[in-house]
């Protein structure tokens, strides 16, 4: 049999409660999405104010930094920088922009947080500080 370390639901439960402290700090509405190593979806939420493609675009940085175990924002770099388009990876839901982030425990990939609303650099900050504060890694 084989197993797979994966990101609880109470985990991703405590994830999505530090991005959210801290977007209402900056006075800003985000929407945050937490999957698995797999790219499902474990948790969700759109915070009041926050714009509606947000709710897609955070899911699709989720899955996408799960997927290819890397941060989105790197991943749009190399699109760029290449001239390399989503499609090329056959999956409608792989993404370049920034906010997608992988969580890490013991050197694996258990999960990833995807946040979207505010900039690139802000989204992808607000979802590293969730996962360090919650004792993981990038």
């Amino acid at each position: 049999m084989y197993s797979i370390a994966k990101i609880s639901a109470a985990e991703a439960l405590q994830l999505i409660n530090s991005v959210i402290v801290d977007a209402e700090k900056m006075g800003k509405a985000v929407v945050v999405a937490v999957c698995g190593p797999e790219g499902e979806l474990i948790s969700f939420l759109r915070m009041d104010e926050a714009g509606p493609a947000s709710t897609v675009i955070a899911r699709n940085k989720a899955y996408t930094a799960a997927r290819d175990r890397q941060a989105t924002k790197g991943m749009g770099m190399w699109m760029r920088s290449s001239n390399t388009p989503p499609s090329f990876w056959g999956d409608d839901m792989i993404t370049g922009f920034g906010g997608g982030v992988p969580i890490v425990a013991n050197g694996k990939v258990i999960g990833a947080v995807g946040v979207s609303g505010l900039t690139e650099d802000e989204d992808e900050h607000l979802a590293k500080s969730a996962i360090v504060l919650c004792g993981y890694t990038c």
